[in-house]
């Protein structure tokens, strides 16, 4: 192996071990790395693709989305979506279970964020399943599989940055990930049916009430789906419709939530500061990372190491079933040590020309990608979705770990399936 390669593998887990901020440990190998191997300018260098890295219009709707997730978590949303969903669910094998997976997949379609989704529907529906009995342990797992749909579904943060970093349509992202979305949410769904079923849960089965009651109280409830719906809609015809770029659509979402949040007397100057505090944070974190990013994969291309790595598994020969099957292990293996972002803006300079060269569309790898990075949200020790949920229920990581097994194996199962049949991800943005 190169002396370049080494080099710069050993910095990097060096700097990431040394508890340094991402961002700034990307940074610092780049620069390191191109100090030991090449005489370029790096300050000029670094300057001048930190810029480009950051400078991308698509990027101004990272934060928007952020703070249009941030202000949903300070309002009665979530509330209204649980007894919403309660009298539909209720009656389902699994029961109540599925209020994590329908909740994270409605949160996911209006917020964009998987840590967010997980941590808005886990405060809520947590707290009530633990009230009626359910076993933590199955609580816990869907919680914590489901809540990485944030990322997979439209609007996602993480896909705008894939589309920005790959220079892939971002609208097309948006569309591709809708399907696989969805089917995924019914692949957890059905586990946790076929669970219940299997293990007689006695939740899932509760007393007989008159029918004609339980349909009365299902729709007397659909109206607290109304902000849920008017949010959806906006987006969706802005974005699919063609009348708005993912910056514009984000920019009325954050509009309409505040008039939604006014209508439901949550809006407050202390919830307000609170939002714009929390994307602050959460923006500036990306926009380190981001610039990091960009920096790195220039200085990866004049160290040689995206083309020697490509040229190893190009030798080896591996056939497309092959190649996923290696990114898969990869990135699982990966996902143990570095968080979803990261993992993207590390490999991307790596894997897309590999997948590039071996005939696969970007617009497939990058719901690929998106789910490998879910898998690393729930993949121990560092899966952020787990310390969210430490953080909800207090249980040790171990615990929560081992009740996200199945979910994790799910997915692992769903790329497969995505790969046998690529129209479920490519059937939409066909379409556009």
């Amino acid at each position: 192996m190169p002396l370049p390669i080494i080099t710069t593998v050993i910095i990097l887990f060096a700097l990431l071990a040394s508890g340094a901020w991402v961002g700034l440990a990307l940074m610092g190998v780049g620069i390191t790395s191109l100090s030991l191997f090449k005489s370029f300018p790096v300050d000029k260098l670094l300057a001048q693709f930190v810029w480009n890295g950051l400078s991308s219009p698509e990027l101004v709707a990272l934060p928007l989305f952020i703070l249009m997730s941030e202000l949903l978590m300070r309002s009665r949303f979530i509330d209204d979506l649980f007894n919403a969903l309660e009298p539909w669910v209720r009656r389902l094998p699994g029961g109540l279970l599925h209020t994590n997976i329908i909740g994270c997949t409605f949160f996911a379609l209006i917020s964009g964020s998987s840590a967010a989704t997980t941590s808005a529907v886990g405060k809520i529906t947590i707290k009530e399943l633990d009230k009626r009995g359910y076993d933590r342990t199955i609580s816990m797992g869907s919680l914590a599989g489901a809540g990485t749909l944030g990322f997979l579904i439209p609007p996602s943060i993480i896909m705008i940055i894939y589309g920005v970093l790959s220079q892939t349509s971002v609208i097309k992202l948006f569309a591709a990930g809708l399907i696989p979305g969805f089917l995924l949410a019914l692949l957890l769904m059905s586990f946790v049916a076929i669970r219940s079923v299997i293990v007689r849960d006695s939740q899932s089965v509760l007393p007989t009430t008159n029918s004609s009651s339980i349909w009365q109280e299902r729709f007397s409830q659909l109206p607290k789906l109304l902000p849920f719906f008017i949010l959806m809609s906006v987006l969706l015809v802005s974005l699919y419709g063609g009348y708005a770029s993912p910056s514009e659509a984000a920019a009325i979402a954050v509009g309409v939530t505040l008039i939604i949040m006014a209508v439901e007397r949550s809006l407050s100057l202390k919830a307000l500061k609170a939002a714009c505090i929390g994307t602050a944070r959460t923006s500036s974190m990306l926009g380190l990372i981001i610039a990091a990013a960009s920096f790195l994969s220039i200085a990866m291309g004049y160290l040689g190491l995206p083309q020697a790595i490509s040229s190893s598994v190009e030798s080896l020969a591996l056939s497309p079933l092959q190649l996923i099957a290696l990114l898969v292990v990869s990135y699982i293996v990966l996902g143990c040590f570095l968080e979803g972002m990261s993992l993207i803006v590390m490999s991307l300079p790596i894997a897309l020309p590999l997948i590039t060269a071996a005939g696969i569309d970007p617009i497939w790898f990058g719901v690929f990608i998106i789910i490998v990075v879910e898998m690393a949200q729930i993949t121990p020790p560092i899966g952020m979705n787990l310390f969210v949920i430490q953080g909800i229920t207090g249980e040790s990581l171990g615990r929560i770990a081992r009740a996200v097994v199945p979910f994790f194996m799910i997915m692992v199962a769903f790329i497969f399936i995505l790969f046998f049949f690529p129209q479920l991800a490519l059937f939409l943005p066909s379409l556009m």
